[in-house]
């Protein structure tokens, strides 16, 4: 039996797609064929060669929904419910060992010393070679994290929590105090930025603001109700301004970087008011360093915290929030394509032409 893959081969080079044989399972293993995969922005950087983690030859792919073909033993989702062959599940992109330091000790398993991530730093020479979701099947080893979906849920919809919507909520509960009444402004307006907003809006925010330069992501920001949106293509000053104007000369308590570049940075800290917090939740690869005037952040008492991925936790209340608001994300998705345009919609995403690109199988 033979599984479509498409393989990054050569970094900088299109995927290609070639037909590859499905090994046999482990013990623990599961054989998934896919559903859904979505694109996304990290993916970029992937095939650039701009992710130090990423081998080749790899299948990327690391947001995927899929349908059990086959079970070697047995194994619960995180709910304690026993898996079955045809179940619609979704899985946690990284796999932790439990037993290293920052797993046990610190109880941060998205460190995890040890964490093996579907396409992203699993090499395709190596078992179980299906490694990604980019592939009509894929195979999940034992100690990897699985909800099962209701038949009702949008697989379509449903993949982008588990990677850009864990990432967001990963990104809210690091805060140290709840949403009530607060700002939040968010950079960058692909899925991340659009799924933190959207957790912030439900918790209570009094303004959501969203900046980006793309006009469909403002018009999915406007459909789901985000309170202001401001245009990237204005001058930094009118930005600050237009946020002053509505804090009453303060400032924004939260701003949140979901734009994948360090440059986003410094003026993101001057959104703040005193006091602020400021999350760092996109910029997922090595990047050209950028100036920070530290004298801002001590002198305006600013906290400053990076979010690295997710866990288990952040994984399962993503998934709930997407099954619930179901209609609200489905905007998001402005492309549905094929494996075989898997090129095509990665050049979408890196020209930022789309919301949510996802491969259907």
């Amino acid at each position: 039996m033979k599984a479509k893959a498409a393989i990054l081969e050569e970094f900088k080079k299109p995927l290609v797609i070639r037909y590859v044989d499905i090994p046999p399972l482990l013990e623990g293993g599961i054989l998934v064929k896919m559903v859904s995969s979505g694109i996304c922005g990290s993916d970029i950087h992937m095939v650039d060669g701009e992710d130090p983690r990423v081998p080749v030859p790899i299948i990327l792919g690391h947001e995927g929904v899929g349908e059990i073909v086959e079970i070697n033993g047995d194994k619960r989702d995180l709910n304690g419910e026993i898996l079955k062959k045809g179940d619609l599940i979704i899985w946690n992109r990284g796999v932790v060992c439990g037993e290293c330091y920052f797993c046990k000790v610190l109880k941060m398993p998205y460190l995890c010393e040890n964490r093996k991530i579907y396409g992203i730093n699993r090499s395709f020479k190596e078992y179980p070679h299906l490694s990604g979701a980019f592939a009509e099947f894929i195979i999940l080893e034992e100690k990897t994290e699985i909800l099962r979906l209701s038949p009702n849920t949008d697989p379509n919809v449903i993949v982008m929590a588990g990677c850009s919507g864990a990432t967001a909520v990963h990104a809210i509960d690091a805060l140290e105090d709840n949403l009530l009444d607060k700002t939040v402004v968010v950079q960058g307006g692909g899925p991340l930025g659009i799924f933190a907003l959207s957790l912030a809006k439900f918790q209570g925010a009094k303004n959501t603001i969203l900046i980006t330069g793309s006009s469909f992501r403002k018009e999915i920001a406007e459909k789901i109700g985000i309170d202001m949106i401001l245009d990237r293509n204005t001058s930094a000053e009118e930005r600050l301004n237009k946020i002053l104007d509505i804090t009453y000369g303060r400032g924004a308590d939260v701003v949140i970087e979901a734009t994948g570049t360090n440059k986003a940075v410094p003026e993101g800290l001057r959104f703040l008011r005193k006091g602020g917090t400021y999350i760092i939740a996109g910029v997922a690869s090595p990047q050209e360093k950028v100036p920070i005037d530290f004298y801002e952040v001590s002198s305006k008492n600013i906290t400053i915290k990076g979010v690295w991925v997710s866990d288990a936790e952040h994984f399962k209340k993503a998934v709930s929030f997407v099954e619930k608001h179901q209609d609200l994300f489905a905007t998001l998705i402005t492309h549905k394509i094929s494996l075989d345009e898997i090129n095509y919609g990665l050049d979408l995403v890196r020209e930022r032409k789309a919301g949510k690109v996802v491969i259907t199988y």
